[in-house]
């Protein structure tokens, strides 16, 4: 929906699409902060819609931030990304933080 609007827009502007979210959250599962990038690079939609909706619950809702833009971006290519695990303690808690960058 996000890519049918811009492509509506009259003229030539350029548009950024902004969003943010972090990845998996309260326990770092790098696993599948790894599968959501390996599926956004790949562009492949059906990985993305099979992703354990339970996983995708709480602060790892964000998730569906990138699910939404990476729909979004579809006609263009990854170029770059970053991912740092965010654990703050010995039990694994945090945030997976990932970033991104299409042109």
């Amino acid at each position: 929906m996000i890519a049918r609007a811009v492509a509506t827009l009259p003229g030539d502007a350029r548009v950024g699409i902004v969003a943010s979210g972090g990845l998996s959250h309260f326990l770092v599962d790098e696993e599948l902060d790894e599968e959501i990038f390996r599926a956004i690079r790949a562009k492949d939609a059906d990985a993305l819609r099979a992703l354990p909706r339970a996983k995708l619950n709480s602060g790892s809702s964000e998730i569906r931030n990138w699910i939404c833009v990476a729909g979004a971006m579809e006609a263009l290519d990854v170029s770059w990304t970053g991912y740092v695990p965010g654990i703050r303690t010995e039990a694994k808690t945090g945030t997976g933080l990932g970033f991104a960058l299409w042109s």
